[in-house]
């Protein structure tokens, strides 16, 4: 379904919002008492950062005196996401939240930003750590990636071609984990499990279709696929629905529940991972809070994430916020429900 400028976005908690132009989603303050974070996305169109929006939203809620401003471009791309954040700037906003779609093609804005007295912090998909002050991993990029090899080699019992779908090939967080997936691979458990492709759908819907078509025709030994991309996922076990190829190939990643259970429940997806993302959003708001009240930023010192603790700040401002959670026909109905 194409996003049009007009296109409406439910959040997880059932908020309806629109995210087209920027959205703003204020806390019980007047906008004039207001601190203004912008949580500047991937694109538009993805239940997952919608999600994070609606986190963001309880947190400045809980906090007071919050303005978030959610919003992102059309496209997956640097370049228009630059433009989104420029605007931001422009508009002398106090803080920027962003999700990377090119690491270091976003350093020189974010530069910019801070060198305005913008407050710059990046979650999901990480910026260089000279364009931001810190980064919230949503979980280490080790186990992310090893999970999303354990899983499917479960499934499979260890046996049997895996292709990976991933989403564009610039964007740090996918590539990170597919580096991690590779170190977990390199275990004997895995000798007859071979990877035999990897393959991008930018985070589109139909280019991701397609591509996992691509992957089930070009290797007729193919037994399953991993895609970190909640995109890329459903449309991959779309596409083995679609193909009747259920019990035949199986795909496992990083989904939302609400739109795997059909998946899961048919068969085409045996277990996938998550982290809640409107938890994800709602600690990425915490931290920028505590950045814009002067808490210390160097290694080793704690910022608060609200109802979820404190994070550590490591190297280069690398933050974590918890684990992966496994979701399977056990679970995925009662958390399909929240997100």
């Amino acid at each position: 379904m194409k996003t049009t400028r007009r296109t409406l976005l439910k959040t997880a908690g059932g908020a309806a919002i629109f995210a087209a132009t920027p959205s703003i989603l204020t806390s019980s303050l007047s906008a004039a008492d207001s601190k203004r974070i912008a949580m500047i996305v991937k694109n538009l169109g993805n239940s997952y950062f919608d999600a994070c929006a609606n986190g963001a939203k309880q947190a400045a809620d809980e906090i007071g005196g919050i303005e978030i401003i959610y919003t992102a471009s059309a496209k997956p791309t640097a370049e228009d996401q630059i433009a989104v954040i420029d605007a931001q700037i422009a508009q002398k906003v106090d803080g920027i939240i962003v999700s990377a779609n090119d690491a270091d093609a976003l350093v020189p804005v974010g530069k910019k930003a801070m060198q305005r007295g913008i407050k710059v912090m990046s979650f999901d998909s990480a910026i260089a750590p000279d364009g931001r002050i810190v980064h919230l991993s949503a979980s280490s990029t080790p186990l992310i990636g090893a999970k999303q090899v354990q899983m499917i080699g479960k499934t499979l019992n260890y046996t049997g071609e895996v292709a990976i779908l991933s989403a564009a090939s610039t964007m740090t967080n996918q590539n990170a984990w597919i580096e991690a997936m590779k170190e977990e691979w390199k275990k004997p458990e895995y000798a007859n499990m071979p990877l035999v492709a990897t393959v991008y759908g930018d985070d589109q819907d139909d280019k991701s279709y397609r591509e996992m078509q691509g992957l089930i025709k070009s290797h007729p030994d193919l037994k399953g696929v991993i895609s970190p991309t909640t995109i890329g996922i459903r449309s991959g076990a779309k596409a083995i629905v679609d193909g009747g190829l259920v019990g035949k190939v199986y795909i496992t990643g990083l989904g939302l529940p609400s739109e795997m259970k059909d998946y899961v429940l048919a068969g085409a997806c045996d277990t996938f991972a998550i982290w809640n993302p409107v938890e994800y959003g709602y600690a990425s708001t915490f931290i920028m809070n505590d950045i814009l009240n002067g808490a210390a930023t160097t290694e080793g010192s704690k910022l608060s994430m609200g109802k979820k603790g404190e994070t550590t700040v490591g190297p280069d401002g690398e933050c974590v916020m918890g684990e992966p959670f496994v979701f399977d026909k056990s679970n995925v109905e009662e958390f399909a429900k929240i997100f």
